[in-house]
């Protein structure tokens, strides 16, 4: 083995003598700089044990909590809300002066949820926590940390940034009724549309703009993930009381994405008991979902009932005027100027959503500092050529999977699986004989996309829906969570077909 002394002399005489720069800076970059972060969140970890004693920390740090030391704050992972929450009430002044005292400077301490640490908690681990929350008296309210059901600060869109047109008008109309309003005529407000189109944008808005005119109104905004999340928590953690308490004493409920309710029989039901409460006591529900209720297959026929009672408006794509505004919009907001030829060339090559309309203006922005250029015409086509090639004017198979999947209440995941039960083989055919009708791939190119089916597994299931079509003998069934479902073929076809052509 080379003496240590030898070796360091050689790196010194490379670097010193090496003709190419930017290596160099490449091996003086690799040197390690956080080389002691690891010993230092031993460090903490030990601290908190001896702080909190071995048994608390055994129940909520062990497997439960991930720390990482990042710039001047120390980041707590925890696996869900609940155990953030009681983490943070409990323990927040004991990790403050745990990190205070082997850091020996103050850092601030924040919590994030990190999904992946509830692999990590076993059944045994959650019986001991929710045994010892209900033995555990509540923080004393100097050291408990806000409330769940206080306002969320991080909702950044409003209603006076929202571009109204010909395709939106209605929504944002209904959207200002329940601004102005505490009880609206139609309730609940069901929005629904495409993804990108603006939904979320609206209900943010909502929110912002009451709380602005109404200051004592107590709302929720949440996704039908976050709701679903939160149920189950309560539901493993005895704590369903303080559950239903949050979201039932509110007086305006805002839930985002509520297709994500589908075939979630239990969370279907909290949530209509929910929503009954809520429409009982006078108050308010907004929601917003990529279809139309009837749509949301895997979807309980209360639900159903329920949602189309109010006002369901759809939100479709942005007329070329409508497009335009939006580009003037952003290009005021990103402090840049866009010859109107350009807003123009845009709108008219771009039809799909907001979204895109977004990421080619950031991309034309984007070109023209690497090109050190102007923003003109020429270069707008320059830099989106590719991309206006590669976007299908007409429909994207995305959006047929995502209107199959929903329409039928699976996930992407089934169609792409091996699974062939009625439901999903009947949805995956359906897919594909759209795919086929209103794309331009091929064969193959259908089977790759979804799952790496064999080209002949896809010219099977065009000809079983076509001659199902032809024949119109018998409706196809369904299993939904109310039960068996069915409908004729050219009906399902034609409900579909309605949601992703333009």
């Amino acid at each position: 083995m080379l003496p240590i002394a030898f070796l360091a002399l050689m790196c010194r005489l490379i670097i010193l003598y090496s003709p190419n720069p930017k290596w160099v800076c490449h091996i003086t970059r690799r040197v390690p700089v956080n080389t002691v972060c690891p010993d230092l969140v031993e460090k903490i970890n030990a601290a908190i044990l001896q702080k909190v004693g071995q048994q608390r920390y055994r129940i909520w740090f062990k497997n439960s909590t991930r720390l990482t030391i990042e710039d001047s704050y120390l980041k707590v992972g925890v696996p869900n809300l609940f155990i953030g929450g009681w983490i943070e009430n409990h323990f927040a002044e004991q990790i403050t002066t745990v990190v205070r005292e082997v850091l020996q400077r103050p850092m601030k301490v924040i919590f994030t949820i990190e999904p992946e640490l509830a692999g990590g908690q076993r059944r045994r681990q959650l019986d001991s926590q929710a045994e010892f929350v209900q033995k555990t008296p509540p923080a004393s309210p100097r050291t408990r940390a806000p409330q769940q059901n206080q306002r969320p600060t991080n909702l950044r869109l409003k209603l006076d940034t929202f571009v109204v047109g010909n395709s939106n008008q209605l929504a944002y109309s209904a959207a200002r009724t329940v601004v102005a309003e505490p009880r609206t005529h139609f309730n609940p407000l069901f929005i629904h549309g495409a993804c990108g189109l603006g939904k979320t944008h609206l209900l943010q808005g909502v929110c912002n703009a009451v709380t602005k005119a109404r200051p004592r109104t107590r709302f929720l905004y949440v996704s039908g993930e976050e709701f679903t999340n939160q149920f189950v928590v309560a539901l493993k953690t005895a704590r369903l009381d303080q559950f239903r308490q949050r979201f039932r004493n509110t007086d305006l409920l805002v839930i985002d994405d509520v297709h994500f309710l589908a075939s979630k029989n239990a969370t279907q039901e909290e949530f209509l008991h929910t929503f009954n409460a809520i429409d009982t006591a006078n108050k308010q529900v907004v929601m917003a979902s990529d279809a139309h209720p009837k749509m949301i297959g895997q979807l309980s026929e209360s639900l159903v009932n329920r949602f189309i009672s109010g006002m369901v408006v759809k939100i479709d794509p942005p007329d070329c005027e409508t497009r335009c505004a939006i580009l003037r919009q952003r290009a005021t907001e990103m402090n840049k100027r866009f010859p109107a030829a350009v807003i123009e060339y845009i709108a008219e090559n771009l039809r799909a959503n907001v979204r895109e309309l977004e990421g080619a203006l950031l991309k034309v922005v984007a070109y023209a500092a690497l090109s050190n250029s102007p923003i003109t015409h020429a270069l707008a086509r320059e830099a989106l050529e590719d991309h206006i090639a590669r976007t299908d004017p007409i429909v994207h198979l995305s959006d047929i999977e995502a209107a199959v999947t929903t329409f039928f209440g699976i996930t992407p995941a089934d169609v792409h699986s091996s699974k062939k039960t009625r439901t999903i083989s009947l949805a995956r055919s359906v897919a594909m004989y759209l795919a086929r009708e209103h794309t331009s791939m091929s064969f193959p190119e259908i089977g790759r996309f979804m799952g790496n089916k064999n080209h002949a597994t896809v010219i099977l299931a065009c000809r079983k829906i076509k001659n199902l079509k032809d024949n119109n003998q018998k409706p196809v069934i369904w299993e939904t969570p109310a039960g068996k479902r069915q409908m004729d073929i050219n009906a399902v076809l034609d409900q579909l077909e309605a949601s992703i052509t333009r």
